[in-house]
């Protein structure tokens, strides 16, 4: 705000507008570190406000706190407060104390007891469905498998989703049992290019915890074989979302061909769609399974009304809400539907 005379005793008080950031995606400015809009201001160009002349030589500068915020270049949500830093710069870096891009054995072993053993599960849920359910009618049985698994891909993909959203949004590095994963998500947003470096185990073996053997091997102990087949499926495709999003960031020559016809057919998320979430504020497009869901939770307004529910009982706002003061109005309002692409909010 500065400050003007005018007509001896009054001051005129002009307030520059601080001009939103338009929606950008990171991958084209890297460099920069987290690309946030600033609060927007509203104009009083012209404003008067009365003060006699020795009041107005009396000037106090402002307090600057040394607390990191998000108006900050470079401030990465998931690391307020956690101690964590990341410098600036087109580099993989890591944010997690302790993670590195280099794959290490335990990762190796992880995985491929994990996927060994979704998969016999999976084998056997298929043979008991055929032999048990359908009383050995093969086509019968191979018809009601592929419905298990085609409904568990597309709720992999809601549930993808839902994960991603609550980690962009809430907590951060000091969270407990998830404060490396969110910390590692919201910092994705400054280094996307980071996951590109990491190979299969190291990039999916920490979402073998929570979607790993002791969790299929519960659910197939007190379920059938439809259950189980479900979960087995859901559970893997959990764990390959963060390789799926890691081909994302790839270019299509730094992938095989045929994850290439993967993403050309929707079967996992493609790089034109995941790339609309990283424009700021990272506010729509979490499903990174397939990408199937986006626009069905986008434009009903899902995650926003997921956020006034949560404000609603514990007066906590989400991470987009700070960065688009604007999304958070609307929101507060009832207005939780985001337009299309393409258009403008009403």
């Amino acid at each position: 705000m500065s400050l003007s005379s005018n007509n001896n005793n009054d001051i005129v008080a002009k307030s520059r507008p601080i001009t939103s950031l338009q929606s950008s995606n990171l991958l084209e400015a890297p460099t920069e570190g987290v690309a946030v809009p600033p609060v927007a201001v509203e104009e009083e160009e012209g404003k008067i406000i009365s003060a006699d002349a020795s009041a107005a030589k009396v000037k106090k500068e402002p307090v600057k706190s040394n607390l990191p915020s998000y108006l900050d270049d470079g401030f990465v949500f998931g690391m307020d407060g956690s101690g964590l830093t990341r410098p600036k710069g087109k580099a993989a870096l890591v944010v997690t104390e302790g993670d590195t891009l280099e794959t290490q054995p335990y990762q190796v072993a992880m995985v491929t007891s994990t996927m060994a053993t979704h998969m016999g599960i999976s084998a056997f849920s298929i043979y008991q469905i055929i032999t048990l359910n359908c009383g050995g009618n093969i086509l019968a049985g191979i018809a009601q498998s592929i419905a298990v698994i085609m409904s568990s891909w597309v709720l992999s993909d809601l549930g993808s989703g839902v994960l991603h959203w609550s980690v962009d949004n809430y907590g951060n590095g000091r969270t407990p049992i998830f404060g490396g994963i969110i910390a590692a998500f919201q910092g994705h947003h400054t280094a996307p290019w980071t996951i590109t470096e990491r190979g299969f185990c190291n990039n999916v073996h920490k979402l073998c915890i929570p979607f790993g053997i002791p969790t299929i091997a519960a659910i197939s102990a007190i379920s059938g074989p439809k259950v189980s087949l479900f979960f087995a499926v859901f559970c893997t495709m959990e764990i390959l979302s963060q390789e799926f999003h890691k081909w994302s960031h790839q270019k299509a020559r730094e992938v095989p061909g045929w994850a290439n016809s993967l993403m050309d057919f929707g079967i996992s998320i493609s790089r034109k769609s995941h790339s609309f979430h990283h424009n700021v504020p990272f506010k729509d497009n979490y499903c990174i399974v397939s990408g199937f869901c986006n626009d069905m939770l986008d434009e009903s307004g899902f995650f926003r009304m997921l956020e006034h529910q949560v404000y609603k009982m514990n007066g906590v706002e989400s991470n987009a809400w700070k960065i688009d003061p604007n999304l958070r109005e609307r929101t507060l309002r009832g207005d939780y539907a985001l337009p299309k692409r393409g258009t403008s909010p009403s």
